[in-house]
């Protein structure tokens, strides 16, 4: 949890309060597909992930689960 806490701290302030919230509170109740999709996005660089979550851009190539975590995040990130 500590290595997934430190790949959430980005350059982008948005994205940190985001990929670490869901860290927090969803991602030790998350199944291993899931946790395996969170772990592989925060590889990902953080002008894509933005673009990704506030869908100015659709990912090529991920997954369903990958698609369903962003699906996820774009909910929180309208919300907050």
């Amino acid at each position: 949890m500590s290595k997934l806490k430190w790949q959430c701290r980005r350059g982008m302030k948005e994205l940190d309060v985001l990929l670490e919230s869901y860290l927090e509170r969803h991602y030790p109740h998350a199944s291993p597909e899931q946790q395996h999709a969170f772990a592989h996005l925060l590889t990902c660089t953080d002008e894509d992930l933005y673009q990704w979550i506030m869908q100015k851009q659709t990912p090529e190539q991920v997954d369903a689960a990958q698609f369903n975590l962003l699906e996820c995040l774009r909910c929180w990130s309208s919300s907050n």
